[in-house]
């Protein structure tokens, strides 16, 4: 199926957007768009609109994939991160983190989410650990347990948990970036240095990334200039 329909359906999400109406009313629209999308594109068929469509045809993919897409679709979407149109680029990494935050049952997405909303650190880190009991699979809820034990400065654990999210989900550079915050932390400037380096590769638009990376460099000197690429 063409990508007419697609933009069609997008354009009048846009449309609702951008007039004077309510949450409600919006919120009934995309429900309207995915279950259209739903029903005449396959993930396949919108991958490939995203890889060679026109660029609001790319958005509308973008749009549908952060709705309906699956993990598999990760690769695909990862590598608009490179895009040279910005917004292509910045609506992928919108569009991977909507997608990593319900590859898992209905069920553990939503106590992900309840848990992220936990004011209660310790608590919230018991029901992260309950849940990952239940779900070794879910990548998001280990970033999630890492970014706690980051705040609750347990940086050996939040590096474990950032280095198992990568394992199950290479193309998360929230936690390839978390592993650098890990290392600065811990005054391991070129651990950090490298980390922030493959975060910068996954996603060349991470805000600060670059900037912290040459402070690293300037700090290592000329050690912190060689190419780490072998």
């Amino acid at each position: 199926m063409g990508n007419s329909l697609l933009v069609e359906f997008y354009q009048q999400i846009l449309e609702s957007g951008s007039q004077a109406k309510s949450k409600a009313t919006r919120k009934e629209g995309i429900e309207v768009f995915k279950h259209c999308v739903a029903e005449r594109y396959n993930e396949g068929t919108l991958l490939r609109l995203l890889a060679n469509g026109d660029n609001l045809s790319r958005r509308a993919s973008l749009f549908a994939l952060g709705l309906l897409g699956t993990m598999k679709a990760c690769a695909g979407i990862a590598a608009c991160l490179h895009d040279d149109d910005s917004e292509i680029a910045e609506r992928a990494a919108d569009t991977l983190w909507a997608l990593w935050f319900r590859a898992d049952t209905p069920a553990n997405n939503q106590e992900l989410q309840r848990l992220i909303r936990l004011r209660d650190r310790e608590q919230a880190l018991a029901g992260f650990d309950a849940l990952l009991q239940r779900a070794p699979e879910f990548a998001e809820a280990y970033n999630q347990r890492a970014i706690l034990h980051f705040r609750l400065k347990k940086f050996e654990h939040s590096i474990a948990d950032c280095q198992k999210t990568l394992e199950l989900n290479p193309y998360h550079f929230g936690a390839q970036a978390g592993l650098g915050k890990c290392y600065m932390q811990m005054r391991k400037h070129r651990a950090a240095l490298k980390a922030f380096r493959a975060a910068l590769r996954l996603n060349p638009r991470m805000d600060g990334v670059a900037e912290t990376i040459r402070a690293l460099e300037n700090a290592l000197g000329e050690e912190g200039r060689r190419d780490d690429k072998k």
